[in-house]
């Protein structure tokens, strides 16, 4: 109904013209006093072939209006256009592939930039880490407490300059993932030893025993999620304890008994930026270290969950249980 509505206003001019000389003609037989025979067969002939002109018009028209909904306007070609049949149309295809050279120019430009945004960062994110490993050597040789806290900052500077890198690596198309199949305890254990100096000046219990436990994944990957789930588990456990279990059928639980997590909040905790109740009270939260394990997680295909409640802890579950995979 639409397209007959724009036809017949595109047409008007031509019914305004073709009405005008139906009233001439019939006034001229009229005013001569012409029988009426005369005047009906010529009618009837001209509105015969007026009707079958405008039936033709009407299907050119339309098929050229259903062959451009088709295109996709994300990836309209010029020579997928209709063919010209008008002045019009050969304008319109003019200014069509004008835009579609400035599209393409400026996507060439943006993604230049967004390169040596890039490399630039990844650049920075890697030199950075000579001083802060250097920091580290010196600090190794002392056992104050004034030491240990600033170890304790460092480790946290190093774990936002990892998470620079893995939001930058994320997305690559050249996918920095190796699958292989492991146990997954040596790769809980070496988070653990990361977080071992807060977990005993902050004097938070850890509950955990082997596992035993397979699964085929990429180690580095996997660890950036354990890592970021323990920060998180530490940040906000004032006192307590962590405890890493398994539950059936394959579930790794992560939980902890920290302030826990709004309810309003919990469905938003893995947006990007969100940081909810607890990070406007934390004024140092960023609302990525989530987003980034639920995306490392969809690519390495591991389900992850959270439950919570105010005051009562928090336990992130990542969802192990995978389709058997047969080796070709």
């Amino acid at each position: 109904m639409d397209f007959l509505n724009l036809y017949l206003q595109q047409r008007k001019l031509v019914f305004l013209f073709i009405f005008l000389c139906t009233a001439v003609f019939f006034s001229s037989f009229a005013l001569y006093h012409l029988p009426a025979a005369a005047i009906g067969y010529p009618f009837a002939l001209c509105a015969f072939i007026g009707l079958l002109v405008l039936g033709l018009d009407l299907y050119r028209c339309k098929k050229k209006s259903d062959s451009l909904c088709f295109l996709d306007p994300a990836e309209i070609d010029p020579l997928l256009l209709p063919a010209i049949q008008t002045p019009e149309d050969a304008r319109y295809q003019q200014i069509i592939t004008a835009l579609l050279q400035r599209s393409a120019k400026s996507q060439d430009d943006f993604n230049a930039r967004l390169t040596d945004m890039s490399e630039y960062y990844t650049l920075w994110a890697h030199q950075i880490k000579t001083p802060i490993a250097s920091m580290h050597l010196e600090l190794q040789n002392e056992d104050t407490p004034l030491s240990r806290s600033l170890s304790s900052g460092l480790f946290r500077i190093e774990q936002y300059v990892d998470m620079v890198l893995a939001y930058m690596r994320i997305d690559s198309p050249t996918g920095d993932y190796v699958f292989r199949e492991q146990p997954i305890d040596p790769i809980i254990r070496g988070c653990i030893r990361k977080f071992a100096c807060e977990f005993v000046s902050r004097k938070i219990a850890l509950e955990y025993e082997p596992l035993n436990t397979c699964l085929i994944t990429d180690e580095k990957w996997f660890s950036f999620v354990l890592e970021q789930i323990l920060s998180n588990a530490l940040k906000y456990t004032r006192s307590g304890s962590i405890h890493i279990f398994l539950e059936a059928p394959k579930i790794l639980c992560i939980q902890d008994t920290g302030i826990g997590i709004a309810p309003e909040d919990l469905p938003r905790i893995f947006e990007l930026g969100y940081t909810g109740c607890n990070g406007r009270t934390d004024k140092k939260a960023s609302g990525i270290g989530l987003y980034l394990c639920r995306k490392i997680c969809r690519n390495i295909g591991v389900g992850i969950t959270a439950d919570s409640k105010p005051n009562c802890g928090t336990c992130l579950r990542l969802d192990l249980t995978q389709y058997p995979l047969r080796t070709e």
